[in-house]
C-alpha cells in the first residue's frame, strides 16, 4: 500500500519548496499539483481564452496533455510535450490558474491523474484541496500557511533575486485576491481538512518547517505500525 502525504495551503506559503525537499529526504515522488494547474492556465493564456469563458475552457481541456518527467533529476511539467517549467511561475499564469481551477472540466482532468499516481507509489502532493478532495485518505495531512505579509515578502524577494522588477503592494494585493477566490470557490475550496495538522510558517525557516513536518510524518508511521500490530493481535485472538 502506498503512503501519501497531502500538503495544502494558500499561495506563497512555501508548499512546493517544502514538499520537494521532504520528498527528496523520504524518497517519495513529489507531485506539484499547482504546477499542473498552471500548465493548463498557460495553455489558456496562449490561446487567449478568457478565464470567464467556461465553455471554451472545457473544450480546450480535451486538447491538453500534461505529464510529469524528470530531466537531470529535476521534475519537469510537460504541456503537450513541451517543458514549461520556465513559464508557469509568472504572476499572470498563477492568477489564471486560480480563476480557471474552479471549473469541473479542469479539475476532473487533473484529479484523475493525481489519484492514479498516489495509488501506485509513495507521493507527496501539495495544492489547495489535496487533503479534502484529491487524497482524503492520505496518511499524513498538513495545512501549511503563513501571513499575507510574510508570503508577499517572500515572493517579492524571489523576484528581486532573479532580477525581475516587482511591486510589493501589488503582490500583496494579488495574494489577498487569490486567497479570497480560492477559499470561496464553489468547487473544492481551499480549507483545512478536519484531520490536517496546522503549520504556520510565518516565522519559521525552511529547515525549521521541514523539521516539524518530518516529526509529523515519523509519528504517523509509528502510529500506523502500532495500529497494525494491534489489528494483527486481535486477528490472532
Amino acid at each position: 500500500m502506498s503512503f501519501n502525504i497531502a500538503i495544502d495551503g494558500p499561495s506563497g506559503a512555501g508548499k512546493s519548496t517544502i514538499a520537494k525537499r521532504l520528498a527528496n529526504e523520504l524518497s517519495f515522488v513529489y507531485v506539484d499539483t499547482g504546477a499542473m494547474y498552471r500548465a493548463m492556465a498557460l495553455y489558456f493564456l496562449r490561446k487567449k481564452i478568457s478565464p470567464k469563458d467556461e465553455a471554451a475552457i472545457a473544450t480546450a481541456c480535451a486538447q491538453i496533455d500534461i505529464t510529469l518527467a524528470y530531466e537531470d533529476g529535476v521534475q519537469c511539467v510537460l504541456l503537450n510535450g513541451e517543458n514549461v517549467n520556465a513559464y508557469i511561475r509568472a504572476e499572470e499564469v498563477g492568477n489564471m490558474a486560480s480563476s480557471t481551477s474552479i471549473y469541473p472540466a479542469v479539475r476532473a482532468k487533473l484529479t484523475a491523474l493525481q489519484k492514479k499516481l498516489a495509488s501506485t507509489c509513495d507521493v507527496i502532493m501539495d495544492g489547495r484541496d489535496i487533503g479534502t478532495c484529491v487524497l482524503p485518505d492520505a496518511q499524513v495531512k498538513i495545512y501549511l500557511t503563513a501571513s499575507v505579509s510574510a508570503r508577499a515578502g517572500r515572493r517579492y524577494g524571489e523576484l528581486i533575486k532573479k532580477g525581475v522588477a516587482a511591486d510589493y503592494a501589488q503582490i500583496e494585493a494579488d495574494l489577498k485576491e487569490r486567497d479570497e477566490r480560492d477559499m470561496n470557490r464553489e468547487i473544492a475550496p481551499l480549507k483545512q481538512a478536519w484531520d490536517a495538522v496546522l503549520v504556520d510558517s510565518s516565522d519559521l525557516s525552511i529547515d525549521e518547517v521541514l523539521a516539524v513536518l518530518r516529526d509529523i510524518y515519523e509519528k504517523a508511521v509509528e502510529k500506523g505500525v502500532a495500529d497494525a500490530d494491534v489489528a494483527a493481535t486481535k486477528g490472532n485472538e
